[in-house]
């Protein structure tokens, strides 16, 4: 579960909601026709903008920013390395089933043991990695068209609201609703798009790129597990892919683990 995802989206709602009690009856704020005209309205705007396919994904891509977690970059390093190990000592066959925390590096670990080429091996990975890619940008683009599209439908029924206001001015009665349409209309799409729609899209374009760095990081160790790298030039390799103050440091402690003359 990603906390930061869950906090914000929470907090702002809770901050936003306090200041609408603490200010006046929440009834005020309440709109039948301007909701559905926003959401109903931006919904079927960003529908139009993608096949369904993209559009049912999105949603799905979206619980990705509250539940999904990419293992620890070092913790799949150090893993990497006990395999590359494992493998040098037993043969690759070893590495058949092997209990790993990702489907992709599993799938990796098994071409391995099946003994493809280092080349397939590149060219296969390399395409799961492209098509992974592929399906999380289609759901941040998804949530980032809803977030530029709900503002437009709120000042939509901002207008609507005022082209009723201004065609029923003689009927006093009617002023009220139609105004309240025409301001809550554009609260409701800005509350959409910058409480929902943009920090979604924001974090999946973030898990997309760490889930894309990650997955290079496993091909990048298959191909040198599939070289019979040493397990130490292994793990200098890939401490690249480290922070640079936690890279330094692990160099450090690779260089002073290598034994005099160890071979690569």
């Amino acid at each position: 579960m990603d906390l930061a995802t869950l906090i914000g989206l929470l907090g702002a709602a809770v901050l936003v909601g306090m200041a609408v009690i603490l200010g006046t009856s929440p009834e005020v704020f309440m709109n039948p026709t301007g909701l559905l005209l926003v959401v109903g309205g931006s919904l079927f705007v960003v529908m139009a903008k993608f096949t369904l396919t993209q559009f049912k994904f999105a949603f799905k891509a979206a619980a990705r920013a509250f539940k999904f977690q990419l293992p620890n970059t070092q913790e799949s390093i150090d893993e990497l390395v006990e395999l590359s190990k494992l493998s040098r000592k037993q043969g690759l066959l070893v590495l058949e089933g092997q209990d790993v925390n990702s489907p992709f590096l599993a799938k990796g670990l098994q071409m391995l043991a099946d003994g493809f080429s280092a080349e397939m091996i590149q060219d296969m990975m390399g395409k799961e990695r492209l098509l992974t890619l592929e399906r999380n940008e289609a759901g941040g683009r998804v949530f980032s068209a809803l977030g530029e599209v709900a503002p437009s439908m709120g000042m939509i029924g901002t207008l609507v609201g005022l082209v009723q206001m201004l065609a029923n001015m003689e009927d006093p009665s009617m002023i009220g609703p139609a105004m309240a349409v025409a301001l809550l209309t554009t609260l409701y799409g800005a509350m959409i798009a910058n409480m929902f729609a943009n920090p979604i899209a924001d974090k999946l374009w973030l898990r997309m790129n760490q889930e894309a760095k990650m997955q290079q990081l496993w091909i990048d160790a298959l191909l040198a597990i599939k070289g019979d790298k040493n397990p130490r030039v292994l793990e200098q390799m890939l401490t690249i892919y480290l922070p640079p103050e936690r890279r330094n440091r692990a160099e450090d402690e690779v260089d002073s683990a290598r034994a005099p003359g160890e071979s690569t």
